[in-house]
């Protein structure tokens, strides 16, 4: 399937199981795991073996072919959030033509609506891509094979960007690349063309290959349950000069590194200890490099590339260097080519109003983070999904409109309301949701809440049996206003936080959703309901000057 959706047969072999899942890692560094004389024996972790998932192609692609879509997420996200520096977009009306959109969501699942704080303030949602796309000649002739050229692309690079509703702060989750999960059945809106929903595991970055960014979208709300307003896909042509055209971003390590091996594998980066502001091959290589990098492995890149981030919105917000209208056009023009979008942002005035929002939220109220996860075993070996309770917990976050950065919020608890009949005649359905991507659902548990209901006097209480949506943290959920002085009176006497009563399109009654913070029998565990991002998100601050990376053994000079 091509960028627009269109279907590209004998493009690629098209293998869902986990334990098949190939790699071809042409515009990364090489990611095949060398132990050579100056690589140490630091026993890390081996890459994912040679198994079809990306494109069956040779592995002779040379250094030029192993560039790829890695700088997209600094360049885009500094453009949005810098907001103010891109005002000459207003005068480039004819830019509007040259935006190519596409639907926001792919998926059958309605996402619910955003509820507003007590000012009327609603979060703003924005999922962006980094495509592989080789199919211009501007991204070719930034590398690659040539039998790939023209073959559908991957969403190598994700990230959900989370403004909160009072616009004090900014959130954003990476996905690792090589993260296992079910996609749901997505609708090409083009063709007609219905793909399943996947049974086994599969690697998210082929959810472009099953209609476009719409199943991307879709398969991040299936996991995490977080309403998405926009999607932003960026390929590399439009935003390799970014680095350049600021003047370099400044980036540090705690000692001399160079990423190579007796083998030839590596980035080739070579810095020295400390500050240096990289820029052109330099800047492609710190954000490309993997070996050199703490224990090797993609998830240390995933962290050296947020703190290219954060220095880069850190450069931008200086406005000491975009101040040449002509660069400006030529940048503009560039950005726009490379971008497709929801039809919610089909105007030059609209991203440019979005990137006006993204502004008011201060860098130092920026937090970066990366999904928790742990490694697969067995046929999915080197791969990552996502670590039960954790990841759940940093999901739940950004869908409660929490700051990650820890600063306490803004935002008023909920209102208590009155129940509005007795307890005995107030129904509630109560679900198992306390399955996740690697345990079954605990046993009896909806039958065990179901009693502690009936102990509290809802005698009307049952279990819905045919419902076991996992669901991360316990919650109570109702269809109508009406109902909700009846769903927090349930919450109310199970010791479950206010917090977690919502109101849903999904259900028709009060229901109480059994999470997987609650999987042993007891009373509810009101600890659970804690709100701290987990050490495991890796958390990191737009201000955080003194970032540094830690170098792996064996990898110094």
């Amino acid at each position: 399937m091509g960028r627009n959706g269109t279907p590209g047969e004998g493009t690629r072999p098209r293998v869902r199981h986990a334990g098949q899942l190939g790699w071809d890692d042409s515009l990364y560094e090489d990611d095949t795991p060398e132990k050579g004389p100056d690589s140490g024996a630091d026993g890390r972790r081996p890459a994912p073996a040679d198994s079809g998932h990306r494109r069956s192609a040779p592995k002779s692609h040379g250094k030029k072919g192993k560039r790829r879509a890695l700088r997209w997420g600094a360049a885009v996200l500094a453009l949005l959030i810098v907001g103010g520096a891109g005002a000459g977009y207003m005068y480039y009306e004819h830019l509007n033509g040259n935006i190519k959109k596409e639907d926001l969501t792919l998926g059958d699942r309605k996402m619910a609506d955003h509820k507003a704080n007590a000012a009327g303030q609603t979060p703003l949602n924005i999922l962006l891509i980094g495509s592989d796309a080789r199919d211009s000649n501007e991204n070719q002739k930034l590398g690659g094979a040539k039998e790939t050229f023209g073959a559908p692309p991957l969403a190598d690079v994700q990230m959900l960007l989370h403004l909160s509703a009072d616009r004090s702060n900014m959130s954003v989750i990476s996905m690792p690349r090589d993260t296992l999960l079910k996609i749901p059945k997505c609708t090409d809106p083009k063709t007609g063309h219905v793909y399943p929903a996947t049974t086994d595991l599969t690697m998210t970055n082929e959810t472009l290959d099953r209609g476009g960014p719409g199943c991307t979208v879709a398969t991040w709300y299936e996991l995490t349950g977080i309403t998405i307003d926009h999607f932003m896909m960026i390929d590399f042509a439009g935003v390799v000069s970014m680095a350049d055209a600021i003047g370099g971003v400044p980036v540090c390590v705690k000692g001399n590194v160079y990423s190579h091996t007796s083998g030839g594998k590596g980035s080739g980066l070579k810095l020295e200890k400390g500050t240096t502001k990289v820029k052109g091959k330099q800047a492609l290589q710190w954000l490309r490099t993997r070996y050199g990098f703490e224990d090797g492995t993609d998830l240390g890149r995933t962290h050296a590339q947020h703190m290219y981030m954060n220095s880069m919105v850190r450069e931008l917000r200086k406005g000491t260097k975009l101040t040449d209208p002509g660069k400006l056009t030529s940048l503009a023009e560039a950005a726009i080519d490379a971008l497709t979008v929801d039809k919610g942002l089909d105007t030059v005035k609209k991203l440019y109003d979005l990137a006006g929002e993204l502004q008011k939220a201060p860098t130092k109220r920026i937090t970066m983070t990366t999904m928790p996860n742990v490694y697969g075993t067995g046929v999915n070996e080197g791969r990552v999904l996502p670590k039960p309770v954790e990841a759940d917990q940093l999901f739940q976050m950004v869908r409660d409109d929490i700051p990650l950065d820890g600063k306490e919020s803004k935002r008023k608890p909920p209102a208590a309301k009155k129940s509005t009949s007795p307890v005995a005649e107030i129904p509630v359905s109560v679900r198992n949701g306390t399955r996740t991507e690697t345990e079954y659902p605990a046993k009896g548990r909806a039958s065990a809440v179901k009693e502690l209901l009936a102990g509290e006097g809802f005698t009307q209480a049952t279990v819905d049996a045919q419902n076991t949506d996992a669901t991360a943290r316990t919650s109570v959920l109702f269809p109508s206003v009406d109902m909700e002085g009846n769903a927090q009176a349930v919450a109310k006497a199970l010791g479950i936080p206010l917090s977690a009563v919502k109101k849903s399109t999904e259900v028709s009654g009060i229901t109480l959703a059994v999470g997987a913070d609650w999987r042993e029998n007891g009373a509810y565990p009101a600890s659970s309901t804690k709100e701290k991002t987990p050490d495991s998100a890796r958390a990191l601050n737009g201000d955080d000057e003194e970032a540094c990376m830690d170098i792996q053994p064996g990898f110094g000079w």
